[in-house]
């Protein structure tokens, strides 16, 4: 090894060398994405900067006072991975190299004198002068590197600082790595696991929109994350009716996913036709006595059967936001009656319903609270002014009013995330 690369050797030229060696181990360090590779570039680099004829790595990570365990040896011909591979590296007890890990200070031999029976033996066998960099963990050596020479007194004291931090700014550099595989891997796995869920919730929702006679239907469902706690179900009834149920699990994402696919579990013990109010006193006895008390959780929802044969809307609410009814003459009706707690808070809550006149030509959309409440970049609230305009416009399908409505609401968003799921369900009797 040229001098001129020995760390240890303070002239000018050595110097310059030194640096050019640094910035270089800096750059491929930065390219780095595995912890075992970038060790094994760092230890080559090392080598150049800093000559030994012995270099290993000690560690006491889960073991107990005099344990320790040799990670890393130069007279190894194999190179095991000790984040992989822990199973394969043997735990010593005391001797020197304990005494060296546990003291959580920087040591120096300047004249190596190793018992014969201590377990460190074999590993600094010839050598005449030992560094020993710790490497900290929230104050303690967890890991240490051990340096050794043939030459006594071969590590100048002067030098050892700029080693030891050096040496522990690459040992946070090389857990930092560690930890940000480890959260990319659970986040893939996490990602995985949410794809899982929501194609399990997808599953549970309608295939397609009824086709009934007198009636157009329309509906969109869009979670803010891979799965969502919105749900919507059709009912296809006796007489030509259609029974449309929107509902929205509080919380987001997992949680609330799994708290629609109960809902939905539920609704479908039951037999159909129902009415309204007995589907919703239904729902929320059994999501209330076995389900949502424990956790807090709730669930907001509407239930309404249209009859276009007898031209009504019959219509019960657990605290859903109310859908908004244009009739074909130009009045608008909320459907805010008939309201009760969300489902899953008093289990022998009893829903009301109400009946309404159903006329040809008029049109109600249903949503949840991800449609009103989406904000703009100025901190404007989406609110239900731009759905009731949209809904006072010229006769049109129940697909094209549902597209209007999306369409505004794109706009104005202007691309920023909806931070929560978004239904909406738009049903019109025919005129």
């Amino acid at each position: 090894m040229p001098a001129t690369s020995d760390f240890f050797n303070s002239g000018p030229r050595n110097s310059r060398s030194r640096l050019t060696a640094s910035v270089e181990l800096m750059r491929e360090l930065s390219r780095s994405s595995d912890p075992h590779e970038m060790y094994q570039l760092f230890a080559r680099r090392m080598d150049e900067l800093f000559p030994v004829t012995r270099r290993l790595t000690i560690s006491r990570r889960g073991l107990h006072y005099p344990e320790y365990r040799v990670t890393r040896c130069t007279l190894w011909k194999e190179s095991i991975d000790p984040w992989k591979e822990s199973h394969r590296l043997p735990v010593y007890s005391g001797g020197l190299l304990a005494e060296l890990l546990y003291s959580d200070e920087p040591q120096v031999i300047d004249h190596l004198e190793i018992d014969p029976d201590d377990p460190a033996g074999e590993y600094l066998a010839g050598q005449q002068s030992l560094l020993a960099i710790p490497q900290f963990e929230l104050g303690a050596a967890v890991n240490a590197i051990v340096l050794g020479r043939e030459d006594a007194s071969a590590f100048p004291r002067d030098r050892i600082p700029d080693l030891v931090m050096l040496s522990n700014l690459f040992a946070r550099a090389t857990q930092t790595l560690i930890l940000s595989k480890a959260v990319r891997e659970a986040y893939e796995s996490l990602d995985f696991e949410l794809r899982t869920v929501a194609d399990i919730q997808k599953a549970l929702l309608p295939t397609g929109v009824p086709q009934l006679p007198g009636l157009d239907v329309a509906v969109h469902l869009q979670p803010a994350k891979r799965a969502g706690g919105d749900y919507y179900d059709f009912f296809s009834l006796p007489g030509g009716q259609l029974g449309v149920l929107i509902a929205d699990a509080s919380g987001h994402g997992a949680p609330a996913a799994v708290l629609m696919a109960m809902t939905h579990a539920i609704t479908h013990t039951l037999p159909h036709p129902v009415r309204p109010g007995e589907l919703l006193t239904h729902l929320n006895a059994h999501l209330a006595r076995r389900y949502t008390r424990p956790t807090g959780s709730f669930v907001t929802a509407f239930y309404a059967v249209f009859d276009p044969a007898r031209g009504t809307l019959t219509y019960a609410s657990a605290g859903h936001t109310p859908p908004r009814l244009r009739r074909r003459e130009g009045s608008l009706a909320v459907l805010n009656r008939a309201q009760r707690l969300p489902l899953g808070i008093k289990p022998d809550e009893v829903y009301p319903e109400q009946a309404i006149p159903l006329c040809p030509g008029d049109r109600v959309a249903f949503f949840t609270d991800g449609v009103i409440e989406a904000v703009s970049g100025e901190g404007e609230v989406f609110g239900t002014g731009r759905i009731d305009a949209i809904l006072a416009a010229e006769p049109s399908s129940a697909d094209d009013i549902l597209k209007a409505i999306l369409a505004s609401w794109d706009d104005f968003t202007a691309g920023i995330p909806s931070a929560d799921d978004r239904t909406l369900v738009v049903v019109q009797r025919d005129a």
